[in-house]
C-alpha cells in the first residue's frame, strides 16, 4: 500500500521545474574575447577646437562593484557611502591631444583605479573639471593642458545624489560653484524596528491617473532617508583649493550660474513628498542668490505634481523649464502652458514663454507665443533665436526664428514631421559667446546659419554640413559624407577656413576623429584607434531593403560569418528587433543607419552571435504604422507578424537564412515583441526575451506610446498582453531579467509571472533573474553568463533545432 502511494508522489517530484541558484557561467571563446575586447576612448573637443580630450574607459566593472549598498530614493538610485549615483559610467584615464597631432599630454597622479565622472572643460577651453569618486565620497579636481597634473579642490565631500553635474565653472574660469554635503549633516536616520502605522494613500473623487514608476518613497523612514542624503549646501572653490560656503542650504535640485557670473539660480524640492510620483514632480522652489548667496528673488513655489491630464502633450499649469538665456549676463525664461496643461483642449496656443532680467524686479515680460509645446531654444542674440515646438499627437515639429525683444517676430522656418527623418533639416550649429555659453554661429552679421544633420536617405544617413540663407530661407549643402565612409561632423573650429573636425569610419576602418577642410577636400587624422575586434574580421555588414505584404518598405542590417559564401547553404539565424510606433507609412518606410558604419558591440548587441556561425539580422524594421485618427497599437499583432514574415522571407530569397533554423529576440519593448511573435505565429525555431513587459495591465495608464488608458480600450491591452495569450506558445523562450529593473513598467514581477504563466501551460522556458541588475546590465559576470544563456538556447533550439512540423504561417 504504502510502495503504490509514493509512485504518484515521486511522478509529481519529477516533473517539478528545476528552480535554483547557480554560478556565474562564461560563453564560447569567441563570444568572451569580444566582451573583453578593450573600450575605445570618448572624444571631447573644446570650444576653440585646438585641443581634445580622450576620456579612456574601463572594462564592464565586477559584480562586487555593482553589488554595492544601495539606496532607491523617489525614482533615484544612489551609493549611501559616497553620496553619488549608485549607477554612473566613470571613465579611468584622461589625455589630452591637440587637434594638430603634434602634441599629446596625459593627465598624472591619478589614484590606482580611478573613478572619473563628470568631466567638463572650463569656458575657455584650457582646462577641465572633473569628479573623483572615493571611497568616503566624492571630491572635486582640476588639470589644465599647461599643468596636467590633477589638482584636488575639495575633500570627498560633493554632494551628486540629485542628476545633473554637481558642479558649474564660473565664467571667469577662476572658481567652480558646487553642491556639498553640509558638515553638519550627521549620521542617517535609523530604521525603526517597528512601523509607526499604516501607510495611507486617498482619493476623493478626484480624477488622478498616474503611469507607473519605480524605486519611489514608501513611508516615513524613506522620506527621513531621502532629507538627510538629498540635502546640499552651495559652495565655491577656486583654482588654488579654498572652499567657502555661500550658506545657501536644502534639499537642491541644481544650481545654475548666471552667464555674466553674477548670479546663480537654486531649484530645491519642498515637501509634501509623494509615493505615487518621483522627485521631479515634488514641490519645487525657485530662486535667485548674488554671489554672496543673498537671496535676491524667490521667483516660483510651484505645488506637488501628481495629476497631470491624460496624453503625452501633458504639463502641468504655472512656469517651468526655468533657464538662463544664453546670450544675457542674467535674464531667466520660462515658458507656461496656456491651455491649462491639457492636450485634449483645443488651443490655438499652447504655452508662452516669459523673461525676467536682473534685477529681477516686477512682472515677467510675455515673450512668443508657441503653438505647440515647447521643446527648446537655441539663443544668437537680440536679433536672432530659433524656438522648437513639437505635438505628439500628429508627430509635428514647427521651428522658429524670432527676435527675443520683440514677441510678435516669430517667423516659422521648418514645419514637418519630426517622424519624417528624410526631410530633417539638421540641427543649427552653435559656439561658445563671451560666457562660455553655446548660442547660434551666426556668419555675415546674422544673414547666414549653419546646420548640421544625420542626412537619412534610401542609401542609409549621409551627414551633411548646410549654409542656410536667412534672407531666402534656402539652405546651400556645403559638404556630405560620400561612400564608402560614414564621416560625421563634430565641431566647427574655423568656418571662415572651412575647418571641421569630423568623426570618421568605414565598415573596415575603425572611428577616428579627423580635421577637415571643406574647401579643398583635405583631411588629417588626430586620433588613431585600433580596432578592438579583431575577431570579427571579415565579416561582412549588408543593409537589406524588402518590403512587406502590404507594400510598406523594410530594412535589416544582415552581418555574415568571416568567409561564407551562398554556396555553402542557409545558415542559422538570430534576428534582433524593436518596434516603432509611426502615423504614417512614408515615414515608417525609411532607412536609418548606414551600411559603412563600423561595427560596434555592446552588451545588449546580438551581433557576438556571428563568430558563432550565425547569420544575424540586427536592427530589423518593426513598424507599426496608425494612420490618421488610426491607433498604430489598434493592429499591433497584425502588424508585427506582418514585418516578421517579410524579413523571414528576404533572408530565404537570398539564400543565407534556414527559415527553419531563425531564432528572434528583443530587449525591453522588443522582449514584448518577441513574446507576442512566438503567442501568434510559428514563424521562429526560439525567442529570447530581456527585461520585457509582458502583461499591460500591469501597466493600466499606458505604456510606450499608447496614451489611452485600459479601462478606454480594454481590448488593445488584453490583445497586445503576451501573458493572456500564454497557452498558445509552443515555441522554446528564453526569458532574461534584472532583479534590480526600474524601467517604468518592467518591473521584475512582469518576467516572473509570465514565467509561471508559460511553464503553467507546459511550455518550454527557462527564467533567468540577475542579481543587482537594472534595465541595462553592467556587471562582466552578469553579462557574460547572459550571453553564456543566450549562446545555450540558440545552440539547442535554433542552430541544431530538430524540426517537428514548423511552418512560416
Amino acid at each position: 500500500m504504502i510502495k503504490n502511494m509514493l509512485l504518484p508522489l515521486l511522478f509529481f517530484v519529477l516533473i517539478l521545474p528545476c528552480t535554483a541558484q547557480t554560478a556565474y557561467q562564461t560563453p564560447p571563446k569567441p563570444i568572451e574575447d569580444l566582451v573583453n575586447a578593450p573600450q575605445t576612448p570618448l572624444v571631447s573637443v573644446n570650444n576653440a577646437g585646438d585641443w581634445a580630450l580622450l576620456l579612456e574607459r574601463p572594462s564592464y566593472p565586477s559584480i562586487v562593484e555593482v553589488a554595492q549598498p544601495e539606496l532607491r530614493l523617489a525614482g533615484m538610485r544612489i551609493n549611501p557611502a559616497n553620496n553619488g549615483s549608485s549607477r554612473g559610467f566613470s571613465y579611468n584615464g584622461l589625455l589630452f591631444k591637440s587637434t594638430d597631432g603634434k602634441k599629446e599630454v596625459r593627465v598624472e597622479v591619478l589614484p590606482q583605479n580611478p573613478v572619473i565622472q563628470n568631466i567638463s572643460w572650463s569656458p575657455d577651453g584650457k582646462q577641465i573639471a572633473f569628479t573623483m569618486t572615493h571611497p568616503e565620497g566624492i571630491a572635486l579636481y582640476t588639470a589644465s593642458i599647461a599643468e596636467p597634473r590633477a589638482k584636488k579642490l575639495t575633500a570627498p565631500v560633493l554632494n551628486d545624489t540629485f542628476w545633473g553635474n554637481p558642479y558649474e565653472w564660473h565664467p571667469d574660469n577662476k572658481r567652480i560653484m558646487f553642491m556639498a554635503v553640509p558638515a553638519d549633516r550627521g549620521p542617517a536616520p535609523v530604521a525603526p524596528i517597528a512601523p509607526e502605522g499604516p501607510v495611507i494613500q486617498e482619493n476623493r473623487g478626484k480624477v488622478a491617473p498616474s503611469r507607473t514608476y519605480q524605486d519611489l518613497l514608501a513611508n516615513a523612514y524613506d522620506e527621513a532617508l531621502f532629507d538627510h542624503y538629498f540635502l546640499s549646501e552651495v559652495m565655491v572653490a577656486d583654482l588654488n583649493g579654498n572652499n567657502n560656503s555661500l550658506g545657501v542650504k536644502g534639499t537642491i535640485r541644481s544650481v545654475s550660474i548666471a552667464p555674466g557670473g553674477g548670479y546663480f539660480m537654486v531649484q530645491s524640492v519642498n515637501k509634501p513628498y509623494s509615493y505615487l510620483v518621483p522627485a521631479s514632480r515634488f514641490p519645487l522652489d525657485v530662486a535667485i542668490h548674488d554671489l554672496s548667496g543673498k537671496l535676491v528673488k524667490k521667483v516660483a513655489s510651484l505645488p506637488l505634481i501628481e495629476e497631470l491630464p491624460k496624453g503625452f502633450g501633458a504639463t502641468w499649469e504655472g512656469p517651468r523649464s526655468f533657464t538662463w538665456r544664453a546670450d544675457k549676463p542674467a535674464t531667466l525664461y520660462w515658458v507656461e502652458a496656456q491651455d491649462g496643461g491639457d492636450p485634449a483642449v483645443e488651443a490655438a496656443i499652447r504655452d508662452r514663454m516669459y523673461y525676467l532680467p536682473a534685477p529681477f524686479e516686477g512682472a515677467a515680460r510675455p515673450g512668443i507665443e508657441l503653438k505647440l509645446r515647447y521643446a527648446g531654444v537655441t539663443w544668437g542674440d537680440d536679433n536672432m533665436a530659433i524656438a522648437y515646438e513639437t505635438w505628439f499627437n500628429t508627430r509635428q515639429a514647427i521651428t522658429s526664428t524670432f527676435k527675443p525683444e520683440d514677441a510678435k517676430s516669430k517667423k516659422v522656418l521648418f514645419d514637418r514631421s519630426y517622424e519624417d527623418r528624410y526631410n530633417d533639416p539638421g540641427n543649427f550649429v552653435t559656439t561658445d559667446n563671451q560666457y562660455g555659453k553655446n548660442v547660434l554661429l551666426m556668419l555675415n552679421k546674422g544673414r547666414k546659419l549653419l546646420l548640421t544633420g544625420q542626412g537619412a536617405s534610401p542609401e542609409g544617413n549621409r551627414p551633411f554640413i548646410d549654409e542656410m540663407d536667412m534672407r531666402s530661407m534656402k539652405a546651400k549643402r556645403l559638404w556630405q559624407s560620400e561612400a564608402p565612409y560614414y564621416e560625421s561632423p563634430v565641431s566647427i573650429i574655423d568656418p571662415a577656413k572651412g575647418l571641421v573636425i569630423t568623426r570618421r569610419e568605414s565598415e573596415e576602418a575603425v572611428p577616428n576623429y579627423f580635421v577637415r577642410n571643406l574647401k579643398n577636400g583635405n583631411i588629417t587624422p588626430f586620433t588613431a584607434f585600433e580596432d578592438p575586434y579583431p575577431g570579427l574580421r571579415g565579416v561582412t555588414k549588408e543593409v537589406i531593403q524588402f518590403e512587406r505584404e502590404d507594400g510598406l518598405p523594410l530594412s535589416g542590417n544582415l552581418y555574415l560569418p568571416a568567409g561564407y559564401k551562398k554556396e555553402d547553404g542557409p545558415l542559422p539565424v538570430f534576428m534582433w528587433a524593436y518596434p516603432r510606433e509611426y502615423k504614417s507609412m512614408d515615414a515608417a518606410g525609411q532607412i536609418s543607419g548606414s551600411p559603412h558604419e563600423f561595427i560596434r558591440l555592446s552588451w545588449g548587441s546580438p551581433i557576438y552571435w556571428v563568430s558563432r556561425g550565425y547569420a544575424v539580422f540586427d536592427a530589423v524594421s518593426m513598424p507599426i504604422v496608425g494612420e490618421g485618427d488610426e491607433e498604430p497599437n489598434d493592429t499591433f499583432i497584425e502588424q508585427v507578424r506582418m514585418n516578421a514574415r517579410a524579413a523571414i522571407k528576404i533572408l530565404e530569397d537570398m539564400g543565407v537564412g534556414d527559415p527553419m533554423r531563425i531564432g528572434v529576440g528583443g530587449h525591453s519593448y522588443g522582449a514584448f515583441m518577441t513574446a507576442n511573435l512566438l503567442a501568434h505565429t510559428n514563424l521562429f525555431a526560439a525567442g529570447i526575451a530581456r527585461s520585457g513587459a509582458y502583461n499591460r495591465t500591469l501597466t493600466p495608464f499606458g505604456f510606450q506610446y499608447e496614451q489611452r488608458t485600459y479601462w478606454e480600450s480594454p481590448e488593445v491591452y488584453n490583445n497586445m498582453s503576451p501573458f493572456m495569450h500564454a497557452e498558445k506558445v509552443k515555441t522554446p523562450i528564453l526569458l532574461i531579467h534584472g532583479e534590480a529593473d526600474n524601467n517604468s513598467g518592467t518591473f521584475p514581477i512582469q518576467s516572473e509571472r509570465y514565467y509561471n504563466a508559460l511553464k503553467g501551460h507546459g511550455a518550454t522556458t527557462r527564467l533567468v533573474m540577475l542579481p543587482h541588475e537594472s534595465h541595462g546590465y553592467r556587471a562582466m559576470e552578469s553579462v557574460l553568463h547572459m550571453f553564456w544563456e543566450m549562446d545555450n538556447w540558440l545552440e539547442e533550439f535554433v542552430k541544431n533545432r530538430k524540426i517537428e512540423g514548423a511552418s512560416t504561417k
